[in-house]
């Protein structure tokens, strides 16, 4: 009997927006914003200035998440429930391991979520 495997890759954009998708789906999220960096940075690193950024080491991914939350956001909770989120739909719709998702919180919204309603 033959072994049919298919091999399924995915680009780290189509990753990077799967992830922004999984973020802003938490209850608490203003939104995502891009990294504070410096000139220096900049020009060494032009991936440094996204949203969000992944890495694939080993076969395994790791996200960098930088975020806005709402003033009434529990911050601990927030960021737990983004991290299950972001790794739950990437492993299940990839099938790719996910090591860890860093989220870093870049600034709160002085807008709260009913406003927005």
């Amino acid at each position: 009997m033959s072994d049919n495997k298919t091999e399924i890759s995915v680009s780290n954009e189509v990753l990077e927006k799967m992830a922004g998708i999984a973020t802003r789906e938490i209850a608490g999220v203003a939104g995502l914003t891009k990294k504070t960096i410096d000139i220096k940075g900049a020009i060494k690193n032009l991936n440094a200035i996204k949203a969000v950024r992944v890495e694939t080491e080993g076969g395994t991914l790791s996200f960098d998440i930088y975020v806005v939350l709402y003033k009434s956001a529990k911050l601990r909770e927030t960021v737990d429930k983004i991290q299950h989120n972001v790794k739950d739909k990437i492993q299940t719709s990839t099938g790719i391991a996910v090591t860890k998702v860093n989220v870093i919180v870049a600034d709160i919204s002085d807008d709260t979520e009913t406003d927005k309603k």
